[in-house]
């Protein structure tokens, strides 16, 4: 059996950051629960409302933040997010105003996590180490990029970690064991297990196969396992932070904003029931 891995990108990031993602997830434990995890897209449907539902979030019950970082072409995500995307760009949200939201949040809020996620094309072009202190300045605590692979993340690892961020990587189902020890290497905050094959907002996941799977992701690592993809009801959510230590929840979260149908009130019902999934 391979020993957990625990990688020093974590603990660096823990010493710098202050460690919001490590008292989080410490906190959840102490109390016996799964987390709640909500991504919103900055900027959509504009500026000012996104900055409003950010701001609530924590109020309804997100235990941690994933902020999306609007791209042109995001191809791991399905319509209701590529949707979300093209509404916040043509509003006119760039990754400084991104980094500005995180700014404002903080001003109310220094204890809730934020994760921002993207695509690593905005971050190239803005300059790794100019990103990672950017946003740290801000007030992230880790990112997640969906097309960057563990080979190539170097790039961005060392910036990161010079500014007490953690990179947070992806396990699929199709992560066999040799692949997952490459990027349980370079990862850090907490591993993002998605729960499906394909995009996001698609299809469920599918419970049984997601314990078989967490249960071997515990073999290699002790970092925190949040489940993410096809995962959009309070009942699906409580399901999950069951069998992980969070569940994920955006693209419902997205439809509502994109429908102008309260998104706050879904996550206060997703935070009950994932608060009450343990009891």
């Amino acid at each position: 059996m391979t020993a957990p891995i625990s990688t020093a990108t974590s603990e660096s990031a823990s010493d710098a950051s202050g460690g919001r993602l490590e008292r989080r997830f410490a906190g959840l434990r102490a109390q016996g629960r799964g987390g709640l995890v909500t991504y919103i897209m900055a900027g959509d449907p504009d500026r000012e409302a996104s900055q409003r539902i950010l701001d609530g979030l924590p109020e309804a019950g997100a235990d941690v933040i994933e902020l999306g970082m609007p791209f042109s072409d995001p191809m791991a995500d399905g319509p209701t997010i590529q949707a979300a995307a093209q509404r916040a760009l043509k509003a006119g949200q760039t990754l400084r105003a991104t980094l500005d939201m995180v700014a404002a949040f903080r001003r109310h809020d220094q204890d809730t996590p934020i994760v921002l996620m993207g695509y690593y094309n905005p971050i190239h072009s803005h300059g790794a180490e100019r990103f990672a202190a950017d946003a740290a300045a801000a007030g992230a605590d880790g990112l997640i990029v969906v097309d960057l692979p563990p080979e190539e993340a170097p790039e961005l690892t060392g910036p990161l970690s010079r500014h007490g961020l953690h990179l947070i990587l992806l396990a699929t189902p199709t992560t066999d064991s040799t692949r997952m020890h490459a990027v349980l290497a370079k990862a850090g905050g907490f591993l993002y297990y998605v729960s499906i094959a394909g995009i996001t907002g698609t299809r469920a996941a599918d419970q049984a196969q997601v314990a078989d799977a967490v249960a071997r992701l515990r073999l290699h690592s002790n970092l925190p396992i949040a489940v993410g993809f096809g995962i959009r009801t309070p009942e699906q959510a409580a399901a999950m932070s069951r069998i992980a230590d969070a569940a994920v929840v955006g693209s419902a979260v997205v439809e509502r904003v994109a429908a102008d149908d309260d998104p706050l009130a879904l996550v206060r019902d997703l935070a009950m029931a994932v608060r009450a999934a343990r009891a």
